[in-house]
Order: structure tokens, then sequence, then C-alpha cells
């Protein structure tokens, strides 16, 4: 891909690390999608938080690292039970200020917004004037309580920023109540939710379009939505912007990434499969 000058996709958010029986891993949006984007071809750059003793470079080899310090690192615990998720947050990283990112990543071609802990500061949308900006607002919605037990809320700032998006994203377990749904798509200009092993389904205005998915037996759905995200908005700028082929295509990708675990084996997955 040579779209411009300079970074092709940037994605802003803490890398973090998830909490396993065997220890602690990397994971969070901006993992996930960066490495994504950078197998596709793209001159990826991340800009995130956490503490500086953190090799992130190492474990997201070709891509441009801007780090803003932090005392802590963004570290998550996910325990699955028949009742749903259970999400604990450990320690969190510095949030991200506009002045964190780098005057000359302000003109990427693809701009990803992926909070995981409420740490990006959504005014920085309007340092992108020239790029594809695709939001993920989930992280906004996340709050937790003294014990750091995660639960969801509204984005009280949604109507502000969500029609200043090329792409909206979300899960339909992000929705906290019935209206939700209507409010996005109302204040969205495209706002896409993935719904697992249903697909996805399209808001463009008026119109609606659901994507079924592409059937692959499940090993591990961890960062199957970051990297859907980023393979969308990657197709949608290759195709001059065809939501519908953005759709189909990151629903392959998203598939073949949850037939094995880890963020390196997802990775190494998509490139042998020649996507």
């Amino acid at each position: 891909m040579d779209l411009q000058n300079g970074i092709d996709y940037l994605v802003v958010g803490h890398i973090c690390y998830d909490m396993l029986p065997g220890g602690l891993v990397i994971g969070g949006t901006a993992a996930y999608a960066g490495a994504m984007a950078r197998a596709a071809g793209c001159r990826t750059a991340v800009v995130t938080s956490s503490a500086p003793t953190e090799d992130w470079q190492h474990q997201l080899p070709g891509i441009e690292i801007h780090r803003r310090s932090s005392t802590n690192t963004t570290i998550f615990e996910n325990v699955y039970t028949p009742a749903g998720r259970i999400q604990t947050i450990h320690s969190v990283a510095d949030k991200i200020r506009c002045e964190d990112i780098p005057t000359k990543w302000q003109r990427a071609s693809i701009v990803h917004l992926g909070p995981i802990a409420n740490e990006v500061d959504p005014r920085m949308i309007h340092l992108f004037s020239n790029s594809l900006i695709g939001l993920a607002p989930q992280g906004w919605m996340r709050k937790w309580d003294k014990t750091g037990q995660v639960f969801a809320e509204a984005w009280p700032e949604a109507e502000e920023y969500l029609h200043l998006a090329a792409v909206v994203f979300i899960s339909d377990e992000d929705l906290t109540d019935n209206q939700m749904l209507e409010n996005y798509r109302r204040h969205s200009r495209l706002l896409v939710m993935t719904q697992g092993s249903k697909g996805c389904t399209l808001f463009m205005r008026d119109e609606v379009h659901r994507i079924p998915a592409v059937y692959r037996p499940v090993v591990d759905t961890t960062g199957a939505g970051d990297i859907f995200a980023g393979a969308f908005l990657v197709r949608l700028l290759q195709t001059g912007g065809n939501p519908l082929e953005a759709a189909r295509f990151a629903n392959m990708i998203a598939a073949l990434s949850i037939t094995v675990i880890g963020l390196k084996a997802k990775i190494d997955t998509l490139i042998e499969h020649g996507f």
C-alpha cells in the first residue's frame, strides 16, 4: 500500500496485557489492529501509553511506536462464565492526550481511535483533517469500581464525535440498552455492528445490510473485533469506499483469526492464507 507519504495506518490506544493462567500476553486494540494493518502491507504506527520498561517494539515488529511513559501498564483479566464475561482491570496507564500525537503522523491515510480504558482524548479526532477515521467507542464506555470490576455505561460525548468519523465500530455486546443502537445509528455516517458468529450489520443512514459470517472452528476469539475493524478500514480505503466489500473481507479475516491462539499465531495465519 502506498497511499500517502509517511504512515498509512495510525492506531491510538493502550497496548495492554491480558492476564491468563499462564501469565501475561500482549493485547488491546492498538496491538491487534496495528499488527493486522502491518501484515496487510501498511506502514503502521501506534501511539500508546505504558510503563517505559515494556518492550512493545519486540512484540510488534515493523510497527513504529510512540509511547507516553506512564507509571503503570494497563492490565485486564477476563473470566468467562455461563452468565457471561467478568472483566477486571488491575492497572491503568496514563491517558493519551492530543499533544502526544506526533505532527508527522497527523496526515496518516487511516486513523483508528481504539481506546480500551477511557484513555484516548476524543478531541484528537480534529487533528486528522485528511484521514479516513475509524472510531471504536467501546473503551469510552468502560468504567470500573474500586475492585477493578469493569462495567459498561453510556458514552456521554457520543453525539459530539460519532458523526466526525467515517466509520464507527460497535459490538452487539456493547449495547447498554435498546435505545443505544438507534442513537448511534442516527449520529454515525456508517455504523458497523459486529455480531460474532452471525457476522456483522452495516447501517448507512436508511440502509441496513447484513453480512453473514464465514464459518471457522472457534479456538480463541480474543482480538477478533479489533482485527475485523482494522481489516475493514484497510479494504474500505483500497476499494475507494465500498463498505459491503470491506465487510465481507473483514468477516473473512476475523474468521481466520479465531482459529488459533495469541496475537503472533493469528497474524501468522493471516499471512499464510495470503490475505
